[in-house]
């Protein structure tokens, strides 16, 4: 259970400080409109730091289905735990947001614009283009799950991986990467969680102006870090073989 726990609370953190930027960057009547894409990747990074050092020692710190489909396929982490940690995870990244949403009440009620909204909860394409949006997806998945792996090979057992605390920093790193050098297209979600729960908390709060959620883009931002995460832990184990 207290795995769970951290899980939630890693995956809340993240959410809260990570898109805590972004609400402080589009919406109206904030003092932080001027941090632009910078800001964002940067708080993004400074996000996964404070997640993955508060939940790693207790529950491996994956905030990310994704992480986790790929460390079971690896056979780096038990089946039987999967929905379990999945489950924690979104339940974390909404009440993240329900927290950035409170924090920005106000400025909320000031903004008209629905898509800026929309953006403080989940991710949308720059250019809409499914397969090209998928894509994007699982490239930017593939390099953060093949990362990790590798990042925490310091603490890889026979059969178990997970990050410590002392890889918060080294994983932090390599998403701001993410952002600075494979976002621009789709927001580099990355994370089925990150994109989902908060987009069903948008499509729940009462939220003045708030517009449609856009279900008809959400599926991007959970397929395709999936397969993102598949495919390193697949390339993962090819290369242990070696």
């Amino acid at each position: 259970m207290i795995t769970y726990i951290f899980e939630f609370i890693g995956t809340a953190m993240l959410i809260l400080i990570g898109n805590g930027i972004v609400a402080n960057i589009v919406l109206k009547g904030t003092k932080g409109a001027d941090a632009g894409w910078t800001g964002i990747s940067l708080a993004w990074g400074i996000a996964v730091f404070i997640g993955v050092f508060i939940s790693a020692d207790a529950s491996g710190a994956h905030l990310n289905p994704a992480v986790t489909i790929a460390l079971a396929v690896a056979g780096k982490f038990s089946w039987a735990t999967v929905p379990g940690y999945i489950v924690a995870q979104i339940l974390g990244a909404m009440m993240g947001n329900l927290l950035v949403w409170l924090n920005y009440k106000k400025q909320y009620e000031a903004t008209e614009d629905t898509d800026a909204i929309l953006a403080t909860f989940s991710t949308s394409p720059a250019i809409k283009s499914p397969f090209w949006n998928l894509m994007t997806e699982i490239i930017g998945a593939f390099a953060l799950v093949f990362g990790v792996f590798y990042i925490a090979s310091g603490t890889m057992g026979d059969s178990s991986i997970s990050l410590g605390s002392l890889d918060a920093l080294p994983v932090a790193l390599l998403v701001m990467g993410i952002g600075f050098g494979l976002g621009g297209p789709t927001g580099y979600a990355i994370n089925p969680a990150r994109d989902f729960g908060p987009r069903l908390l948008h499509s729940i709060l009462p939220i003045k102006n708030k517009g449609n959620s856009n279900w008809g883009y959400a599926w991007v931002p959970i397929v395709g870090p999936i397969i993102g995460g598949v495919l390193a832990a697949l390339v993962f184990m090819l290369i242990e073989t070696l």
